[in-house]
This record gives C-alpha cells, structure tokens and sequence, in this order.
C-alpha cells in the first residue's frame, strides 16, 4: 500500500469567540506586523477594523490590503505582495472567504518563494513554506482557510490556476461562527453547496482513505441537516455553526483525497466569464456525477444515505440516482440557477472551457477520466 499524507493547519481554531483565541495565540508567536489581505465589502461593514483593533490590543500592528477581487487575479498577488514589502510585514491575515485566502497565500507563497505566482500552477512547485499565514473565515463554503490548495485566475489565459501545495497550508486557521451571521443569503447557499461539492467530489475520490471517507459523510450530513436554515434564517447560530464545521470537515477531506472535473470544469467557468466559483460547482455537481456513477455508484448511494436518503434495498445503481436527483433538490431549494446558461455562459465556448478543464489538476482524482467530447456533453447538460 502506498503511503498517504494528511496536511491539515497545526492549529485549528473553531467557535463562538475563537476571534479572540487567534489573537492571543498570534500575540504568543512574537509576530508583530500583519498584512491583512481583505476584501472592500468586509472594510465597510467595520469586520477589518474590528479585526485589526483586536490585533492592537495584542501588540501587533497591521497594514490593509483590500483590492481582493472575488475570483482573485495574478495582478491581485502582485498588488498584495508590493505592498507587504513596502511596509516589511512579518506575517499574513487573510480575512474573508476563499478569494481572500487564496489571494493571501500567494501573496505568502511569492514572498517566501520568489519569482511570480504562475511559476506555481501545478502540484507542489514551491521549494520552501510560505510566510505565515493565519486565514479567519467568514463564510462556510471553500474551505480555503485550511487546504494546500490556492485558485488564481490568470487573465491573459482566462483560466484558473490550480495550485495545490503543501507549503500554502495555513499555520493557523479560525472558524468563528459569529463572523458569519450577516452572510447574504445567496453567499450562504453558493457557499454550502461549495462545500457539499467537496464533500462529494473527495468521497468518489480516487485518492480516498477511510479518514477523508469519515469527514467527507459527515460534511454531507451537515449540510444536508443544515444548509437550507442556515439560507433561510442566517441568524439561526446553530445552523451557522453547523455549517462552520461542516465546511471544514469537508476542506480536510479534498485537502487530502483532492477533488475532480466537478471543480476542474467550474474553475474553467470562473476563470473565463468571471462566475461566482460556489454557484458554477453547484450547477455542475449533479452533471458530473452522473457521468462519474458508471464507477462509483455504490459510493454515490451511500452519500445519498447521509443526505437522508431512503436508499435501503436499491441497487447501486438506482441508489446513485436518487443522490443525484436530493444534490437537484437542495440546489433548488436554495435557488441556485438550473444551468449556466442564466449566468451568461454561451455554448460556442464548451470546446475552448473543455480543453482547459482536462489540464486542470484538480481533474487527476476523478473517478473516470473523460475525453474531450465527453467533457463536452457534461458542459452542454449543464447549460
């Protein structure tokens, strides 16, 4: 048997008031000046000041960036970085979602490492850790805050890098549920089903072990258990808590057991007409399971079990599909579009966005490796 890594950050930080904890715990480091990596809508709220008060108080100083775009672009990391050094930070906060944190480890990545973040596209093409990187989430979806993996889009290709890389692990990461009480409720259903498709996607996962299995069902319980108050009631802290845990155990199984063409076609959509990433996974989940279930419909019937599914005395087959069709449901639920269609794609581009996904790494641990024009038909059904 080949052995396995598990990458995880060292610490982990999860709760109501684990914002406070993270402080005194940067204070204990003797980090003294954080780049804080943000976004313009977390500054207006006050969240970022919040933040950097708090960091005040624990004698550490900090300097804001936030020109994060949602899907974060290599101009974003060089913005970012250029700043770090004017100001000599010793340290990164990445505060927000996944395009935060993604922004922030490749500004952490580039500082450590040198040279531009494209030089990183791939699997672990980094020769030494990033700069420390503490990420405190504010939605329950990517995961971002606690994976190797780091999504910048590269504008002059209209792609999405997929850079998977055990020295972006964050040192530390926070998942504190009252941060994420006032999410809209569309970022709270894009996030969710972001995480659902982590989930899954690391479930059929050629790369899978008994550990990634084990957070994997219980994420899809979670959120199936959760997801739609959480939407609906975003003041409802014990579905926002759920969520924060859900999300997080569904980011230490793709973290390990990676993903599949669910988010090698969705970064193609994200990266080419600028997509909300949640929302293009959302859409494209049942699609591709429905292809992957020729290999891994017993699989798929048993994360239909832990949606509540009644699955018991179907054949894998039959079982598969009635996953697929609660995945349709709850997408539906939540009012997440039918097809890519409404977000503006257009099918003369399916060739263009196929060929890209089949060099996308995220593809590699799929359960079946497709062909080109089969791709193709999965875009085509997702319209």
């Amino acid at each position: 048997m080949t052995a396995t890594a598990f990458y995880i950050p060292s610490v982990n930080l999860m709760g109501s008031g684990s914002l406070q904890q993270a402080a005194a715990d940067i204070q204990s480091r003797g980090w003294r000046k954080a780049l804080i990596v943000t976004d313009a809508p977390l500054v207006a709220t006050g969240m970022v000041g919040k933040v950097a008060e708090l960091l005040s108080e624990h004698d550490v100083t900090s300097v804001v960036f936030d020109e994060v775009k949602p899907n974060p672009n290599v101009a974003n990391v060089e913005a970012g970085l250029a700043v770090l050094q004017q100001y000599d930070c010793d340290f990164v906060i990445s505060l927000g979602g996944g395009s935060p944190h993604d922004c922030a480890k490749g500004i952490a990545l580039v500082a450590a490492n040198g040279g531009s973040i494209k030089d990183y596209e791939g699997v672990d093409q980094s020769a030494k850790p990033q700069l420390p990187l503490v990420a405190i989430n504010t939605t329950a979806g990517t995961a971002s805050e606690m994976t190797r993996f780091c999504i910048i889009t590269d504008d002059e290709r209209h792609v999405k890098m997929a850079i998977v890389d055990k020295h972006t692990t964050p040192v530390l990461s926070v998942n504190d549920p009252d941060l994420m009480v006032g999410m809209p409720k569309a970022l709270t259903a894009a996030t969710g089903m972001d995480a659902l498709t982590h989930a899954i996607e690391a479930y059929v996962s050629t790369a899978a072990t008994p550990i990634t299995d084990a957070c994997a069902l219980q994420a899809v319980r979670l959120i199936s258990a959760n997801l739609r108050t959480a939407v609906e009631d975003g003041n409802n802290k014990t579905a926002r808590e759920a969520m924060a845990y859900a999300e997080f155990l569904a980011g230490m199984a793709f973290n390990n057991a990676s993903l599949g063409y669910v988010h090698a076609m969705a970064h193609q959509l994200g990266g080419f007409y600028d997509l909300p990433h949640g929302v293009c996974n959302a859409i494209l989940l049942p699609h591709v399971q429905s292809f992957n279930a020729r290999a891994a419909d017993a699989r798929l019937g048993e994360v239909g079990a832990a949606m509540g599914c009644d699955v018991q005395g179907l054949s894998a087959d039959e079982a598969a599909k009635v996953c697929i069709e609660a995945i349709r449901t709850l997408a539906a639920d939540v009012n997440i579009p039918a097809g890519v269609a409404e977000l503006g794609a257009d099918e003369k581009d399916i060739p263009v966005l196929a060929e890209n996904a089949m060099k996308d790494a995220c593809g590699l641990t799929n359960p079946i490796q497709p062909s080109f024009d089969e791709v193709c038909d999965i875009f085509r059904a997702a319209f």
